[in-house]
């Protein structure tokens, strides 16, 4: 495997050391293949918000599993879970899965050039929308970790169809679309931005690209792999009040499984193949056992809705790693939107790539080798969220917040 692992995050690289291979987890924890547990505020990444091998999940993969795995062909399992996604969204009335949140927005730019037959793309510095070359562009997550601003191997050709621009800079928004009017297919953002560490919009940032896009007549793309069914049982679109055009999903949706989706209006996905003459396949699109697993997530937090206590057990780490950062007058920045959080090793606030770049890498490092250490998995990575589940316990967090406390006075000594 390159670098040990099949992707670069994982690979400890900007934090020293080495990587805990994972034999399994349960609840909030997870165990490595040595013996070692620790309390897990990973969360693959984001979709686990259920926690680790939920009796719920497990059950309903076993089911499908034992039904067969793979057919190439439609069950009533993509209808289930399509029609519980579109009656949790607000922007979407027809929905396509895929096979992971990089498969949605290559998709979804695919989508956004048909229906308006333009060729550009505005992202934002440091917002990670997956791995298709027209999106390596000052992409956030991995290739920000690994102080890579491009890829190599993306042509110049596909690079230059893609604008990118500050997050929550409204002025630079404007210059844009003066600039490059009536050419923009569309504009593709993470509403709360989770690869460069967790950022949310600024006042009218939102409000600003759904008014541009419209008078323009280019696509608003929200990014929702991670925010969707995280931040809110209706996604950032819910709780902000903003619609978009094209919405991408992942992650929870596949309940820890591999998935993807985008969707639009009915009009807009008329344009998607068999319908129209946007092509886009996959064998494994509408995995039974992602759809089973998607749908049991999803029915569970329905169930018993949990954002509310989420939102009070986030804020909770949040102030008490805060605290214990702040001890010795060092600067720390912590931003938080639900459950997705992040400190920042360096002076606020953070509100876009430039600002979160000033984080203090050496530092962060020290700190997450020593709460590793004491047993507490963090991203490793600066530019990554901390992700809060329904598994964490009060006690739980107790415990990250006191070992917070004394990996902090570690780094003074």
């Amino acid at each position: 495997l390159p670098g040990g692992v099949n992707s670069p995050v994982r690979a400890f690289a900007t934090v020293g050391g080495s990587p805990p291979f994972i034999a399994e987890g349960n609840g909030s924890r997870i165990r490595d293949e040595d013996g070692n547990e620790y309390l897990d505020f990973v969360g693959s990444w984001g979709p686990l918000i259920l926690g680790h091998a939920h009796p719920r999940v497990v059950e309903a993969i076993k089911i499908a599993a034992a039904r067969g795995t793979s057919f190439g062909a439609p069950t009533s399992l993509e209808v289930e879970l399509a029609e519980r996604v579109i009656a949790a969204i607000p922007s979407l009335e027809m929905v396509r899965f895929v096979n992971s949140g990089t498969e949605a927005a290559m998709s979804a730019l695919r989508l956004a050039r048909a229906a308006t037959g333009r060729d550009l793309i505005v992202k934002f510095d440091g917002c990670y929308h997956g791995h298709a070359d027209g999106l390596l562009v000052k992409a956030g997550s991995g290739a920000a970790t690994l102080g890579i601003p491009d890829s190599a191997g993306v042509p110049e050709g596909i690079a230059s169809l893609t604008i990118s621009i500050p997050y929550n800079d409204l002025g630079e928004i404007e210059r844009t679309f003066d600039e490059f009017a009536g050419r923009i297919a569309a504009v593709i953002v993470e509403p709360v931005a989770g690869n460069m560490g967790v950022i949310p919009p600024g006042p009218g940032f939102l409000e600003k690209l759904r008014a541009r896009t419209s008078a323009d007549g280019a696509m608003l793309i929200f990014d929702e792999v991670i925010t969707g069914f995280r931040v809110g049982p209706h996604g950032a679109q819910g709780l902000y009040g903003i619609r978009p055009d094209i919405t991408c999903l992942g992650k929870i949706v596949g309940g820890g499984l591999p998935v993807g989706a985008y969707g639009g209006s009915s009009e807009l996905m008329a344009n998607v193949a068999p319908l129209g003459q946007m092509y886009q396949a996959g064998t494994l699109s509408g995995n039974p056992l992602a759809m089973a697993a998607g749908i049991a997530t999803l029915q569970a937090l329905e169930a018993d809705p949990p954002y509310d206590a989420l939102d009070a057990t986030s804020a909770t780490l949040g102030d008490g790693f805060t605290d214990a950062l702040t001890a010795d007058s060092s600067d720390v920045c912590s931003n938080r939107v639900g459950s997705m959080l992040t400190w920042f090793f360096g002076p606020g606030p953070v509100i876009d790539y430039n600002t979160a770049m000033l984080s203090d890498p050496d530092r962060f490092a020290r700190f997450h080798r020593a709460m590793f250490e004491r047993g507490v998995y963090l991203p490793p990575s600066r530019f990554e969220a901390v992700m809060v589940s329904v598994a964490h316990t009060q006690d739980d967090i107790q415990m990250a917040i006191a070992a917070a406390k004394d990996a902090a006075e570690s780094l003074t000594d």
